[in-house]
């Protein structure tokens, strides 16, 4: 066994089938709704990593993208709570209580809420692998340069499903931010996300992580 695989019993084969399932269904349908694009943005690629590292066991997979998206899906976890109160924090929920887009849709944009908790159950029981931090990096930056060269920033069509500011290389609004050159935000935006997020999660994951304890050789004289 590789240093980068998790022991043969890695997650339990239900939870394997549930988020695989639910990934397959979310790919068929949010094709349709949204288009190939909207899978540029950090959570559908972290699914993806998660669900591949269940299967192969392999920790890289898994730790990748609890480096880039445990913290904002937490954060995404407590605004969708508020939103549901009637208050409003971030309002990056919002969207889930908009009667304009099929519930259906709505309900499968919940894996945001479960996905963090599976990452850090699967990093528990896995194994964190230190590499992930900068796989997760350079993933991350080279989807924020994907989406800057060829997403635009505004919907060309009113009521258009296209995705626009994928993974908000244009600013966090809904309009392109003003406070500086674009491509200045863009780097800046891209080593905040390294300084705020992926530094900070990796810090945690390296003390919350449960290596398995290797058997030892008997010692002899």
């Amino acid at each position: 066994m590789s240093e980068t695989q998790a022991p043969a019993k890695g997650l339990p084969l239900w939870l394997k089938l549930a988020c695989t399932t639910w990934t397959i269904v979310l790919v068929v349908v949010y094709w349709q709704v949204y288009g190939p694009t909207n899978f540029l943005f950090f959570c559908d690629v972290a699914l993806f990593f998660a669900v591949a590292g269940m299967w192969t066991g392999n920790r890289v997979l898994m730790s990748a993208p609890a480096v880039g998206i445990v913290l904002p899906q937490l954060i995404w976890v407590v605004d969708l709570a508020f939103e549901a109160s009637g208050h409003h924090m971030l309002g990056m929920t919002g969207y889930m209580f908009n009667p304009d887009t099929p519930l259906a849709t709505r309900l499968l944009s919940l894996f945001h809420g479960w996905l963090p908790f599976v990452l850090l159950y699967g990093v528990y029981r896995m194994g964190y692998e230190r590499r992930g931090l900068w796989t997760w990096t350079v993933v991350a930056w080279a989807l924020i340069l994907i989406s800057y060269m060829f997403i635009p920033p505004q919907p060309a069509l009113p009521g258009s499903h296209l995705p626009v500011n994928v993974n908000f290389v244009y600013g966090p609004g809904k309009q392109p931010q003003t406070w500086m050159n674009q491509d200045l935000w863009v780097a800046t935006y891209s080593l905040l996300m390294l300084v705020l997020i992926f530094l900070p999660t990796h810090w945690f994951l390296c003390r919350w992580s449960h290596k398995p304890a290797v058997a030892l050789p008997p010692v002899t004289e």
